[in-house]
């Protein structure tokens, strides 16, 4: 599925800080090679349904085996194995006993170095060989089984199953050090980054099996249909602690989502749930909701944070209108897309942003084969809108209570008429401060 920079951002895919990234919240991964690995499942949602629901079984199969988990492979164990290949050792000689004497005595640091990274090494080798033992079996889907079995062969050499039944924590001797370092290093060297690699693909599949299980997310439905759908039950923002969830409904005969409702009800946090749902479900991840059904999306486009560009001399507004023209040029090739716009027309004056609002959503209802969430202050141009049937109206209730604004956070149908700005000015005391001036 086809994102850019812009969508990432304004869905806070990824984001320096920790709290408000997703890739933050989902990543559970035990190696900096499984989070790189992860970051690029991130940066690649599927196009195509087979590798999703490949992927699906995988988290499956992980979660049915997680209590049985290796433990032997952690971070350090893979930052050993890769600082060895990095290191500058001598050459180690062949695994008699004067050489390992002589070489322990010449060369110190490098044999205390040896010795240390082939013990991690044979945690590797442990570990990798009972995922194979654990997941390696024809009911397994045939992407992850791939691996585990290349995995398998580049173990299955005498030296390795040697290093494999070595008793863990104890020592190797002289000989057993240099006899499995020369080997590891001269000859097993390629091999070991080709087995580290696939187990940080597996680790990254981990990440996103704990992520299922411990978050309760549900997988998916995919609809096999050229029509664009998404149908979900108690959907919710996954970065929120304490959600409110939303049944979400879009389909061929209502593809157009007019949301409205007061500042803070809840209008950018729909679009952003919706958007970043849709977005995992296409990693073959977990979903949070209680149940969903979709299509197969070919791309999702954002219009939620539009910002001027001060260096190109580019108002916010002519930005707004670049987004549009290339939104407009993207999805008008038939293909599915999800399209999510929150407050178009901020840059301009009312009347303008009516009139601009207006001829832009009656030239996007016209395509059938996406489906689109816009959100407005723009109320009144919803009363000449209700002549479309595929566009359906909702809004965010807010209550007044003894001048104290209440958010339900309830998706209600029709269109919204608060008019708050007000009454926000005057409960954080900006009316008193301005009479007091």
């Amino acid at each position: 599925m086809e994102l850019d920079n812009t969508t990432y951002n304004d869905l806070s895919v990824f984001q320096h800080e920790e709290e408000f990234s997703i890739f933050h919240r989902l990543c559970y991964t035990q190696t900096s090679q499984g989070r790189d690995w992860l970051f690029k499942f991130f940066s690649n949602p599927f196009n195509d349904l087979k590798p999703i629901l490949e992927t699906q079984q995988i988290l499956r199969s992980i979660i049915a085996h997680m209590d049985n988990w290796p433990r032997e492979i952690s971070n350090g164990t893979l930052m050993v194995i890769e600082k060895f290949y990095d290191s500058n050792v001598d050459a180690i000689p062949n695994a008699n006993l004067f050489h390992a004497i002589t070489y322990k005595i010449l060369n110190v640091a490098d044999f205390s170095l040896v010795r240390y990274s082939i013990s991690h090494f044979s945690d590797l080798v442990k570990g990798m060989t009972k995922l194979v033992e654990l997941l390696d079996n024809d009911q397994a889907p045939l992407m992850i089984r791939t691996y585990l079995r290349r995995a398998a062969d580049l173990m299955n050499k005498p030296v390795l199953q040697e290093l494999k039944e070595h008793e863990r924590g104890k020592q190797f001797t002289l000989r057993e050090t240099l006899h499995y370092g020369a080997y590891i290093r001269d000859e097993f060297r390629l091999s070991a980054h080709e087995l580290i690699a696939i187990y940080g693909r597996i680790d990254a599949w981990y990440a996103m099996a704990v992520a299922v299980k411990k978050l309760g997310l549900c997988f998916p439905e995919f609809v096999d249909q050229q029509q664009p759908l998404v149908e979900a039950r108690k959907l919710y923002h996954i970065l929120l602690s304490t959600p409110t969830p939303y049944d979400v409904q879009l389909s061929p005969g209502n593809n157009f989502l007019f949301l409205t409702g007061a500042n803070m009800a809840g209008k950018s946090t729909f679009i952003k749930a919706v958007g970043s749902t849709v977005f995992l479900a296409h990693l073959g991840l977990g979903v949070p909701a209680e149940s969903m059904r979709l299509t197969l999306f070919d791309g999702l486009l954002s219009n939620i944070n539009v910002v001027d560009n001060i260096i190109k001399g580019e108002s916010y507004f002519f930005n707004e209108v670049q987004r549009i023209k290339n939104t407009i040029t993207k999805i008008n090739d038939g293909r599915k897309w999800l399209v999510l716009i929150d407050e178009l027309f901020k840059g301009t004056n009312v009347q303008d942003a009516m009139k601009c609002s207006s001829v832009v959503i009656q030239g996007l209802i016209k395509i059938k084969s996406s489906l689109f969430i816009l959100s407005t202050h723009l109320y009144e141009i919803g009363e000449e809108l209700k002549q479309y049937p595929n566009i359906s109206f909702r809004f965010f209730e807010t209550s007044v209570k003894e001048d104290q604004l209440e958010f339900s956070y309830q998706l209600r149908e029709g269109i919204s008429n608060d008019r708050l700005g007000y009454l926000i000015l005057k409960r954080e005391k900006v009316v008193d401060m301005l009479e007091k001036l």
